[in-house]
């Protein structure tokens, strides 16, 4: 049997990742060995062409590109080994099979790029050696021998799309993966050193999974509220921390939300910014769900973490209050109900109003970190109107106070940039 020959027989043999194979570049590969078994020079250049296009597309090797969609994959092996109670024995050992077998398609890049060469077109995509996925078969001889390896990294990095990637939306077909994130730098925050260090404690012990606490983060605008719960997934990422940032009109559908997140594992951050509800809205009642469970017990690997410019969540008015006419016999319940909400999140950080002093110590610092040149007597004359033009004295203020410096908005007298 010649290589391609046993290349194409190892992909008809996939029993758990045959998924692989439903992929438009695995699909232009078999075209390509089925053309390259017959030696017709003319389709098999056509063929190569559509293969070589599909790896420019994807940027990597045929043999890199196998490795990666190995580390990403999703199906009953992959889940499997997410699960406590561990991978029953026959996934064990197809697994294995799988694994050599998709060596051997890895190892047809070479006889591939042999007879294009011999047919006169052979531009060979670079193997360059390194794996995107985390997880990398290359050190054994045999992959079968990596399965263990493989297992693990499914149980750090995840499966699926958890395992590609950090942030996520939820849509009407679930988990809906943010591909290009931009994370604030959490030594960028300035101020707030005690609410840091609870918020990082609280997410550390979130990824041992120990009890972790759900976090309403309550206070002034513009004062790194939002910033700081996404600066933690780039601090935590690579340790596995995941997150999904929820609209107000999501936590309807907060059941169906924790069974998936249940299942990926994986610790996942529930983002709700600017959380707060109209009197007459319900949803707030899922929220009870997730901080206090019912029946059903909360998932261990979801923590829910909240920003809101409200003390109270949920808008109250004073036509709310018990009247004698009232027709409700237990009206003070309502209200208690409706108050209760802030209530029920284990740690609440309260982030105070910027003061002149907070607003020009962010802006040093930030224009440390930035490398700025100016003098910081130039720096707080100008970033302290700018402030009065602006949005007064916050950290976000302090922000697009230099990022205008950066674009050339901010001029002395003479109308030149500082």
């Amino acid at each position: 049997m010649t290589p391609l020959e046993e290349a194409t027989e190892a992909a008809a043999k996939l029993l758990v990742f045959r998924e692989l194979c439903t992929h438009p570049l695995t699909l232009a590969w078999q075209e390509l060995i089925q053309q390259l078994m017959t030696g017709d020079p003319l389709p098999c250049w056509a063929a190569y062409g559509r293969w070589f296009e599909q790896l420019a597309w994807q940027g990597l090797s045929w043999r890199e590109w196998l490795i990666r969609e190995i580390g990403w994959a999703d199906n009953p092996f992959s889940r499997a080994a997410l699960r406590p109670q561990g991978i029953p024995e026959p996934l064990i050992q197809a697994a294995r099979h799988d694994l050599r077998c998709l060596q051997t398609l890895a190892d047809s890049q070479e006889t591939i790029a042999e007879q294009m060469q011999a047919l006169g077109l052979g531009i060979p995509w670079p193997d360059e050696n390194k794996s995107s996925s985390g997880w990398d078969p290359r050190p054994f001889a045999d992959w079968g021998l990596s399965l263990e390896d493989l297992i693990a990294h499914y149980r750090r990095e995840g499966v699926g799309i958890c395992a590609r990637y950090w942030a996520f939306r939820w849509g009407a077909s679930g988990l809906q993966g943010i591909p290009a994130l931009d994370l604030p730098d959490w030594e960028e925050i300035y101020g707030y050193e005690r609410q840091k260090r609870q918020l990082a404690a609280n997410t550390e012990a979130l990824l041992r999974g120990d009890p972790a606490l759900h976090v309403l983060l309550y206070g002034a605008r513009g004062t790194g509220k939002s910033s700081l719960v996404k600066a933690l997934l780039r601090r935590y990422g690579p340790q596995g921390l995941r997150l999904l940032e929820l609209r107000r009109t999501d936590l309807i559908q907060l059941p169906e939300i924790l069974a998936e997140l249940r299942a990926q594992v994986l610790p996942f951050i529930l983002f709700v910014d600017d959380l707060s509800f109209e009197a007459e809205e319900t949803e707030f009642k899922q929220l009870k769900v997730l901080l206090e469970g019912d029946l059903v017990a909360p998932p261990l690997n979801v923590r829910l973490y909240a920003t809101s410019n409200r003390r109270h969540l949920i808008r109250e008015f004073f036509g709310d209050r018990p009247n004698p006419q009232d027709q409700e016999v237990h009206a003070w319940d309502t209200v208690q109900e409706k108050l209760s909400l802030r209530d029920r999140f284990g740690l609440t950080l309260t982030f105070t109003p910027f003061t002149q002093g907070d607003y020009l110590a962010t802006v040093e610092h930030l224009a440390q970190r930035l490398g700025f040149t100016q003098s910081w007597d130039v720096l707080h004359r100008h970033a302290l109107i700018w402030a009065q033009q602006q949005n007064g004295f916050s950290g976000r203020t302090a922000r697009q106070f230099l990022d205008a410096v950066r674009a050339g908005l901010v001029k002395n007298s003479d109308g030149r940039p500082i």
